[in-house]
C-alpha cells in the first residue's frame, strides 16, 4: 500500500486565468439577455407557458437566489406583448335579482368607455324623462283621462239622481254620506207628515229606496274599478312617454355596441327596468320598499339612479399591452380571488354590486400570474381558493365567512367568471415534493416542473457567460466596472461558493451582493474600476461580520478551554472536523473523538445516540463501524469487546457521518494500543469496506483546523486528511494553500481507512498474506491480538463449573479475594 503524499498548490485552488479575457473591463462588454447556466429550467419554462392546456401550470423550483422570478420574470415579459390583449370585465345590476350581479366582458379598453356612456345615458334620462312627463302634450293627455274619469262618476250620479226623483225620491248628500228623502208634489215630506203617511204607502217608500240603496252601492262599489283603470291609463301614458323618450338614446348607444351581444342585452333590460320604475326619475325622500334588506338601495334620485345603472369596472385592460403579467407578493385568499366590500350606514352592513372588487386571477385573466408558493399556502384558504379556481376554469367570489357561514351579514353572489390563465409558483424543492406527495390535486393542476440548477459547469465558454453577466449586472445596478482581473477573483469565488472547483454556483443573488460590496470598497479607495484587491476585501468584510463565534470558539481552543491539541500523540484520540451553520456563513471547527474498549459482547456504543444528542445518520456511521470491525477482524472468531465512542465536549447535537472515519480511526488506535498524530486532522465517511467517501464543507473543515495550528504555531507535520473524491471540490483560502505550499501544512488524499492509519500512526497497517494473516508487528496484527485476547479472556469467563460447583472465573475471584 501506498503512503499518500501531499497534495499540490494546483489541486488545492483552481485558479482563474485573466489572460482567457480579451478585454480590460467589463465596459468593452454587451449585456447578456439570456439566463446562464439555467437550460433546464428555461426549457421547461417556454414549454410550460406555451402549451395551452387545463392543469400544465407551472412550478419553478429551487433555492432562493437562483434567479427563478428573473427567469420566469424575464421570459414572460419578451412573450407577453406578443399575445392578445385580454377583455375587460365589468359587472352590473341584475334587476331581476339584486344580490347576483352580471358579469360583462368587453374589449380591452372598452370597458371604461362603456362606463362612461352609462354615466351620460343617467344624465340625459335624468332630463329628458322629467321634460316628456311635464310636457304640455303628456300633461294634456293627462288631464284627458282624468276628466274622463271624472265625467264617467259626474254621468252615473246624475243618472242614479234621476232615476230617484223619478220615484219621488232625493238624494240628500250629508256629513255620513248620501241619504234618502221622499218627496210629495216636489217637496221633501216632513218626518210628521210621513207618520201620517198609511202603512201601505210608508212601506212602498221604503222599498223604493232600498232599492235606490242597492242602487248606490253598485256605483259606489264600481268606482275603485274606474280609479284602477284610470291609474293603468296613466302609467301606461307614463311608461310609453318614457319608451318613446329613451329609445333614441338607447338606440345610439346599442349601435355604439351592436359586435356585442351582452351588452345589447344589457342595455335591453336597462330601458325595460327605466321604463318599469320611470317614477324613480321623480325627485323624492323615502327609498325604494322593493330594495331587499341587506342590499344598498337605489335611494334618492340621482344617486339612487347612477348606482342603479352604473358600470362597476373590475379590470380595466386600456393600459395593458399584449397579455397582462401580475406578480401578487401578498396571495391572501381575497387577493385572489377579489372581495365584495360592505359600508356601514346607521349600524348596518350594506353593500351592491359597485362594491365588488378585483383579485389578482382577475387582472391576470388572459395572461400569466406569478406566486410564491410558501406565501399562498402560508395564507389561509388561499390556496384552496387557487385551487378551487384553476380546477373549476371559473373564479368564484365569495367571502370566507360567507363560505364557512361565519358571518350572517347578507352578501352579494356574484356571477363567476370565466378563468384562462397560466399560473406560476416559485418555491423551493422541499415545498414541491410535499406537495407531490400529500396533495392529490397538485399534479394535476401544475404538470410542468422548472428544476434549477444549483451550479453550472467551470469552463471557458461559462467564464466567458459570467464576464457578461457581471459587466450586466454592473449596468443594471449602477456600480463601477469591474477589471479581468476581479472578474476572475469572482469566478473563483463563485466556485467557492459552488463546493467545486470545476463548477460555477448559480446563486446569483450572492454574486450581486459580492458586486455590490466590491463597488463599495472601490469607492472607499477611489479606485475607477473594481479591482481584486476591492473583490476580496470584500469577501474579507463578509467573513468578519459573521465571524463572532467562530472566533470565540477559538478563543476557547487556544485557551484550552476545548481542549484540542495539534501536536504530540495520543492513543484512541483523534482531532475531527465538523461544520457549522449560521445562516449563510458557514466554518469549520475541530472535535476531540475518543474511543475506549473493553470486554464485552461486541458492541460498538455511540454515545451521543444513547443521551439522544446523535441523529440517524451519525448513529447509521457509527454501526458501519461496528460492521466493519467485525467483518475484517472477527470474520471467524467472537468480537468479545464493548467500545464506546463520544465527541468530547460536545454539548449539542451531532448529525452526519463526515466524522465516521475518524471514529473509526480512533477506535483502531485504542485497539491496538498505537498513539495517533494529534498535528493531523481528519474527515470521511467511511463504508464497510473500509472505503473512505466524500463529505460536505471540505473547505471550511480544513481551514478550521489550519486556523488553530496557525494560532499555535506551525510545526510542519501539520495537516488534513480528506476523502481522496473530495480534491475535486478543494478552493481553499490563500493562507491555506500558501502554507501548503511552504511546507508548513499538509492536505491528504484518503482512499482507504488503511492509508488513513498508516498516516496517522506512522506504522505500516499491513496486508494479508496467502494464509489470511497480517505480518507480524503490523497494525492489523496488534489489532487482531488484542481482539484474540479479548476473546480468550470472555471465553474463560464464560466456562463450565469446575469439579467443585465453581466456574473458573469464580476460582479467579475468590483467590484473588484471598
Amino acid at each position: 500500500m501506498t503512503v499518500p503524499q501531499p497534495l499540490t498548490t494546483p489541486q488545492l485552488y483552481r485558479q482563474c486565468d485573466p489572460a482567457q479575457f480579451a478585454f480590460a473591463t467589463t465596459a468593452e462588454l454587451e449585456n447578456v439577455n439570456d439566463i446562464i447556466g439555467q437550460t433546464r429550467a428555461v426549457e421547461a419554462i417556454r414549454f410550460g407557458i406555451g402549451i395551452q392546456h387545463n392543469g400544465y401550470n407551472l412550478y419553478a423550483l429551487g433555492p432562493n437566489g437562483v434567479g427563478k422570478h428573473t427567469a420566469v420574470n424575464q421570459y414572460l415579459t419578451q412573450r407577453a406583448p406578443t399575445e392578445s390583449t385580454p377583455n375587460d370585465w365589468c359587472y352590473v345590476n341584475n334587476f331581476t335579482q339584486l344580490h347576483r350581479p352580471n358579469a360583462l366582458h368587453l374589449p380591452a379598453g372598452q370597458g371604461v368607455q362603456f362606463r362612461h356612456d352609462m354615466e351620460r345615458l343617467v344624465e340625459d334620462l335624468l332630463t329628458v324623462i322629467p321634460a316628456a312627463l311635464n310636457s304640455e302634450d303628456n300633461m294634456a293627455q293627462k288631464k284627458a283621462i282624468l276628466k274622463k274619469l271624472k265625467e264617467q262618476e259626474s254621468h252615473s250620479f246624475k243618472q242614479f239622481e234621476e232615476q230617484a226623483l223619478a220615484t219621488n225620491i232625493k238624494i240628500v248628500n250629508t256629513p255620513s254620506g248620501f241619504g234618502f228623502a221622499p218627496l210629495h208634489d216636489g217637496e221633501v215630506i216632513s218626518p210628521e207628515k210621513f207618520g201620517q203617511l198609511s202603512p201601505d204607502e210608508q212601506a212602498e217608500i221604503e222599498k223604493r229606496i232600498n232599492e235606490l240603496q242597492a242602487t248606490l252601492q253598485a256605483i259606489i262599489q264600481q268606482v275603485p274599478q274606474w280609479h284602477r283603470e284610470t291609474q293603468k291609463k296613466l302609467k301606461k301614458l307614463q311608461e310609453e312617454t318614457a319608451a318613446a323618450t329613451i329609445k333614441p338614446l338607447f338606440d345610439e348607444l346599442a349601435q355604439k355596441h351592436a359586435a356585442l351581444p351582452d351588452v345589447l342585452a344589457y342595455l335591453e333590460a336597462v330601458a325595460q327596468d327605466v321604463i318599469t320604475n320611470v317614477t324613480e326619475f321623480i325627485e323624492r325622500d323615502e327609498p325604494s320598499p322593493s330594495t331587499p334588506p341587506g342590499i344598498a338601495s337605489s335611494g334618492t334620485p340621482p344617486k339612487g339612479i347612477v348606482t342603479r345603472y352604473q358600470v362597476n369596472v373590475l379590470v380595466d385592460n386600456s393600459q395593458t399591452n399584449g397579455a397582462p403579467v401580475i406578480f401578487e407578493d401578498q396571495p391572501s385568499y381575497q387577493n385572489l380571488v377579489g372581495r365584495v366590500e360592505h359600508i356601514s350606514q346607521m349600524g348596518t352592513l350594506l353593500t351592491d354590486f359597485t362594491l365588488i372588487k378585483a383579485g389578482a386571477l382577475h387582472r391576470a385573466n388572459g395572461g400569466y400570474l406569478i406566486l410564491d408558493a410558501r406565501k399562498v399556502l402560508m395564507q389561509p384558504f388561499a390556496w384552496q381558493g387557487l385551487k378551487r379556481a384553476l380546477r373549476g376554469q371559473k373564479i368564484h367570489m365569495e367571502s370566507v365567512g360567507q363560505l364557512f357561514s361565519y358571518i350572517s351579514t347578507v352578501s352579494l353572489e356574484p356571477e363567476p367568471i370565466p378563468l384562462n390563465t397560466k399560473v406560476i409558483l416559485t418555491g423551493d424543492r422541499e415545498l414541491y415534493y410535499l406537495l407531490c406527495t400529500y396533495d392529490p390535486d397538485f399534479g394535476e393542476l401544475f404538470k410542468v416542473a422548472a428544476d434549477f440548477e444549483n451550479e453550472m459547469p467551470r469552463d471557458g465558454e461559462n467564464s466567458q457567460a459570467y464576464a457578461a453577466l457581471i459587466a450586466s449586472l454592473a449596468r443594471k445596478e449602477k456600480l463601477r466596472h469591474f477589471d479581468k482581473q476581479a472578474v476572475a477573483r469572482i469566478i473563483e469565488q463563485s466556485s467557492r461558493l459552488a463546493g467545486d472547483a470545476t463548477k460555477l454556483t448559480t446563486h446569483m443573488q450572492s454574486i450581486s451582493d459580492l458586486l455590490r460590496e466590491a463597488n463599495y470598497w472601490a469607492g472607499e479607495t477611489q479606485h475607477e474600476f473594481v479591482t481584486p484587491t476591492d473583490v476580496q476585501k470584500a469577501l474579507d468584510a463578509q467573513v468578519y461580520r459573521s465571524s463572532r463565534i467562530r472566533e470565540r470558539i477559538q478563543e476557547n481552543i487556544l485557551r484550552d478551554t476545548i481542549l484540542i491539541d495539534t501536536s504530540g500523540t495520543a492513543v484512541g484520540q483523534v482531532n475531527g472536523l465538523s461544520v457549522i451553520m449560521l445562516d449563510n456563513f458557514a466554518f469549520g471547527r475541530p472535535n476531540r473523538i475518543t474511543a475506549r474498549v473493553r470486554l464485552g459482547k461486541g458492541e460498538v456504543v455511540d454515545i451521543e445516540r444513547q443521551v439522544e444528542l446523535g441523529g440517524p445518520i451519525h448513529s447509521k456511521g457509527v454501526m458501519i463501524l461496528a460492521g466493519f470491525l467485525g467483518a475484517r477482524y472477527a470474520a471467524e472468531r467472537p468480537l468479545s469487546l464493548s467500545a464506546t465512542l463520544v465527541f468530547e465536549q460536545s454539548y449539542g447535537g451531532v448529525e452526519g457521518d463526515s466524522a465516521s472515519s475518524a471514529e473509526l480511526y480512533a477506535l483502531l488506535s485504542e485497539l491496538a494500543g498505537v498513539p495517533v498524530k494529534q498535528s493531523l486532522a481528519v474527515t470521511g465517511s467511511v463504508n464497510q469496506r473500509g472505503q473512505v467517501q466524500v463529505i460536505g464543507g471540505v473547505n471550511e473543515k480544513i481551514e478550521g483546523f489550519f486556523d488553530i495550528c496557525q494560532a499555535r504555531g506551525f510545526t510542519g507535520e501539520q495537516g488534513v486528511l480528506i476523502p481522496a473524491a473530495n480534491v475535486p471540490h478543494l478552493m481553499l483560502h490563500q493562507d491555506v494553500v500558501a502554507a501548503a505550499q511552504a511546507g508548513k501544512f499538509h492536505i491528504y488524499p484518503i482512499s482507504h481507512i488503511d492509508e488513513g492509519l498508516a498516516l496517522l500512526t506512522g506504522m505500516p497497517t499491513g496486508e494479508r498474506d496467502e494464509a489470511g494473516n497480517y505480518p507480524t508487528g503490523s497494525l492489523n496484527a496488534r489489532i487482531i491480538d488484542r481482539i484474540t485476547e479479548l476473546a480468550e479472556k470472555a471465553r474463560t469467563f464464560a466456562a463450565p463449573a469446575s469439579s467443585n460447583g465453581k466456574s473458573k472465573a469464580a476460582a479467579v475471584t475468590e483467590n484473588h479475594v484471598a
